[in-house]
């Protein structure tokens, strides 16, 4: 069955930003953490945080942290997804989740509009189901159950099976995701992932990620030669973005 990509941010660090502003300040300040907490508590820290971004200091970006759960994206989504590894990642397994009952999986955007291939693909993914069911019922025959017949029988599931993941990145390493992976030169399923995730936390931490996106939003594109040569248009589009 064909699924669409759903992302739900399941946690966070408690006033992010204050805690941002209270890392930073620890640093210079000769008061004691009590003392420090009471006054960062006391004061809109918005001005600070921004000045912090600003100046480039990203260390104390790091204490606030933001936990996701996605579902409805491909493994092969997935497999550009854990090459981030300033992350924590906890993926459904294939080993331990059978998909005897039938396997979801990703259409691409280029074949769903197109009723021939769209045809053909999804004949595959009943092929693969097929072979992966008669895998499954041969190794049971032969005394392989559960874990051990699906471990092997997996290996015939294409990468547009579907997948579930949990993953918490600390706010620095969720700006270097979005730059990376917000660009029109991002594949398109991560891409909607990905501008997904920063609707949720701009929400959260609206000075952090006020300019987040790709490389061109906070200044000249990084793409070089490679650009997509829409970078007005996509600096108004996450300027927007909500």
């Amino acid at each position: 069955m064909e699924t669409t990509v759903k992302v739900i941010l399941l946690s966070h660090t408690p006033n992010p930003e204050a805690t941002i502003a209270m890392a930073a300040k620890l640093c210079y300040s000769p008061s004691d953490i009590e003392a420090l907490k009471q006054k960062t508590a006391a004061k809109d820290q918005k001005g600070f945080v921004d000045r912090l971004m600003k100046m480039g200091h990203m260390s104390p970006i790091e204490h606030a942290s933001f936990t996701f759960a996605v579902e409805g994206i491909s493994r092969a989504c997935s497999h550009q997804l854990v090459r981030h590894r300033l992350a924590s990642y906890s993926q459904q397994s294939q080993r331990y989740v059978s998909e005897e009952a039938g396997f979801d999986y990703v259409i691409p955007q280029t074949i769903k509009g197109d009723a021939e291939l769209e045809k053909y693909f999804i004949g595959f993914m009943a092929k693969a189901q097929k072979a992966y069911n008669q895998i499954v019922k041969k190794l049971n025959k032969k005394g392989i159950a559960g874990e051990a017949a699906n471990q092997d029988a997996r290996f015939v599931l294409p990468n547009a099976a579907e997948t579930k993941i949990m993953i918490t990145m600390n706010a620095r390493e969720l700006l270097h995701f979005f730059r990376q992976r917000c660009c029109n030169r991002a594949q398109w399923e991560i891409r909607a992932m990905a501008i997904a995730m920063l609707k949720l936390v701009r929400g959260i931490s609206p000075t952090v990620f006020a300019v987040s996106g790709p490389g061109c939003v906070s200044g000249p594109c990084p793409e070089g030669e490679y650009t997509c040569g829409k970078a007005a248009e996509v600096r108004e589009r996450f300027k927007r973005l909500r």
